[in-house]
């Protein structure tokens, strides 16, 4: 059970990191690779700023900030350097491993007995059993794990509810447009240039929000601890379509199809884990998973299948 209370924690915190990969692979179309980095900012800059007594939740938003910043340099980049969006993002990545090791002072920063976001959950749920452990269907789970979930779940639902309400805003309808049709923007009159800045900057706060909580869930911020992450978030996109179908055009249901696919992910990746997966080979498989479910529609269109919400040829 603690292993499946573990995968559900860490599959939803990722969520938050698919959210931001989700606008901008999918909405802004922009292949953004900033994404391997600003988790890392988020992660080193809560981490910091938790070490120095900062309260917990005011630390997660500067993360969120920080990742904010990160994706609006990359936009600016793209938008009036006229770098190409590819370039924009690696050089923005690269530069910020010299900024998290800045920020942290050094490659790693342990988080010992400071206070996190799930802190409080936990205080009910020990007042609750008396225990350090809870009965969880049969099953004895830490209170510290169960209030990390129960607190980790209400932030991703929030975000979810609050990303779907703004999508559908004037302005989250120009974001969108601006990926779908930036001429059409542009006769509209609204400066398509900086609604893919915005964009960025909110897809790349959800990824430092999503580094945030993940350093508050594994005790410590690592300058490495981002590297892969951008394939994951294509991973879990691309299980979610699988899930509620490729062709599903709602915000609501491109939300929810990448937090499911997320947490499916995780859950595949434990279960593989348990089964004996070498942890060295945990990025390799996940770079083979995605190139497997990017070739597979293709090929079984031509031969009149469906893998993966493909739609057939035949």
């Amino acid at each position: 059970m603690t292993l499946v209370i573990g995968a559900f924690t860490m599959g939803l915190i990722l969520s938050l990191l698919a959210l931001g990969v989700l606008i901008s692979f999918k909405i802004l179309r922009f292949c953004d690779i900033t994404v391997d980095g600003s988790i890392t900012l988020g992660a080193s800059t809560t981490a910091v700023l938790l070490v120095a007594g900062v309260s917990p939740w005011l630390a997660t938003l500067g993360g969120m900030g920080a990742g904010m910043i990160a994706g609006f340099v990359t936009g600016v980049l793209h938008t009036h350097f006229k770098v190409e969006e590819l370039l924009s993002g690696i050089l923005v990545m690269t530069a910020l491993y010299s900024v998290n090791l800045r920020v942290m002072g050094r490659s790693n920063v342990p988080m010992l007995d400071v206070p996190t976001i799930g802190d409080w959950p936990e205080a009910i749920l020990r007042k609750i059993s008396g225990a350090d452990n809870m009965n969880v269907f049969g099953w004895p789970v830490p209170v510290r794990d169960l209030g990390m979930l129960l607190t980790v779940a209400a932030l991703v639902a929030l975000v979810g509810l609050l990303l779907n309400l703004f999508l559908k805003t004037d302005i989250g309808t120009a974001v969108r447009a601006a990926g779908e049709n930036p001429q059409m923007i542009r006769a509209q009159g609204v400066d398509n240039r900086w609604m893919q800045v915005f964009g960025l900057s909110v897809a790349n706060g959800l990824v430092g929000l999503s580094g945030a909580v993940l350093a508050q869930y594994q005790g410590f911020a690592d300058v490495q601890m981002g590297i892969g992450m951008m394939v994951w978030g294509l991973a879990s996109i691309i299980i979610g379509e699988a899930l509620v179908g490729k062709s599903a055009r709602g915000t609501g249901l491109m939300i929810c199809g990448a937090v499911m696919g997320t947490v499916l992910f995780r859950l595949l990746i434990a279960i593989a884990l348990r089964w004996g997966l070498d942890p060295n080979d945990l990025k390799l498989v996940t770079a083979a998973f995605v190139f497997a479910a990017l070739v597979l529609p293709r090929w079984a269109g031509k031969l009149g299948l469906k893998v993966f919400g493909g739609r057939s040829n035949a």
